[in-house]
């Protein structure tokens, strides 16, 4: 590795270290690092124990995960559509979750049965694979101009959806979550689906890295190596699918992330998908680290979302990279 991908490397992993600190000892109760060290090791039933154990950690734990998922999946579909602007938002899936969510909120015997969190995963991943079986000929033929469009209007549909179910059943407030993305909801039950689904899903495209490393340099290049470019973006696709829906799940929508994490570890490293993909992840959870810290810092007793912070900083950047791709 050469020293640029050892400094930002570096520079990711001690800011992601600072950022859960800060993060399980700073909120609306500063909590003395001492009582943190001793929730770990000598642990009593008091609150600023019981808040540590069973508020801060599993947060900032979900926080690094689902940011990482977020920074891998985007590596990922930038790599298989070899556009650099595309983001796992184009399959829908944080749509279909809004509707399963909304579709939840209706029924009180619906809500005891799944939950939000389990109507959200539900709903990304059938919204997911309906956007990915649309845009398809056939099982092995996948047409990335229909897959866009597949997701453009299914997302479009979905939302719509979730907007009407949510306005009739006074549900707004519920689904305005999803919709801006925050971690306040965060269990360990949610540090359990996170890590299991997306420790798992992580694992795997690290495996498929190298295959969608040859993908990334053209489709003639890939049938000249021996791989089948359909078949890796189709398994790309659908790995991608849960790692997502998971994310939305745990934290709802998170914008930009996916678009702008592996864009600039792209502009440092290169056009190796074999670093890009796992430093994509590293950049991701410390991204979304730091923005859940000032979500909750910012406006204090009040939690600010998530989405506001990396819209502010995605949308220009989003437009500047555009405008510098055209």
């Amino acid at each position: 590795m050469n020293k640029k991908v050892i400094s930002l490397v570096s520079f990711c992993s001690l800011f992601a270290i600072i950022g859960l600190v800060v993060a399980i000892c700073a909120g609306a109760k500063s909590i003395p690092l001492q009582t943190v060290w001793e929730s770990f090791f000598h642990y009593e039933d008091v609150l600023e124990m019981q808040l540590v154990r069973d508020v801060r950690i599993p947060r900032a734990i979900c926080t690094a995960f689902v940011g990482g998922l977020l920074g891998i999946t985007g590596a990922m579909v930038q790599g298989v559509t070899r556009n650099p602007v595309a983001e796992p938002s184009l399959m829908g899936i944080t749509q279909g979750a809004m509707f399963a969510v909304a579709m939840v909120g209706t029924s009180s015997t619906l809500y005891g049965l799944f939950g939000n969190m389990i109507a959200a995963l539900i709903g990304a991943l059938v919204s997911g694979v309906l956007v990915l079986l649309f845009s398809m000929k056939s099982a092995r033929n996948m047409n990335l101009s229909r897959l866009l469009l597949a997701g453009t209007a299914l997302s479009t549909f979905f939302i719509s959806l979730a907007t009407i179910i949510a306005l009739l059943t006074n549900q707004s407030q519920n689904l305005a979550f999803w919709i801006s993305g925050g971690f306040r909801a965060t269990t360990w039950e949610s540090v359990k689906l996170v890590s299991i689904i997306g420790g798992i899903g992580t694992v795997v495209s690290l495996l498929l890295s190298r295959k969608i490393n040859t993908l990334s340099l053209g489709e003639e290049v890939c049938i000249g190596l021996g791989q089948n470019p359909v078949k890796i973006r189709l398994y790309t696709l659908l790995l991608i699918i849960p790692m997502c829906a998971v994310s939305v799940a745990v934290a709802g929508n998170i914008a930009f992330i996916g678009l702008i994490v592996p864009y600039i570890v792209r502009k440092v490293v290169g056009s190796d998908y074999r670093l890009i993909m796992p430093i994509s992840f590293l950049g991701g959870a410390t991204l979304v680290i730091w923005a859940d810290v000032l979500a909750r810092l910012v406006n204090q007793p009040y939690e600010t979302p998530i989405g506001l912070f990396t819209s502010l900083v995605g949308v220009p950047l989003f437009i500047w990279m555009v405008r510098k791709e055209g």
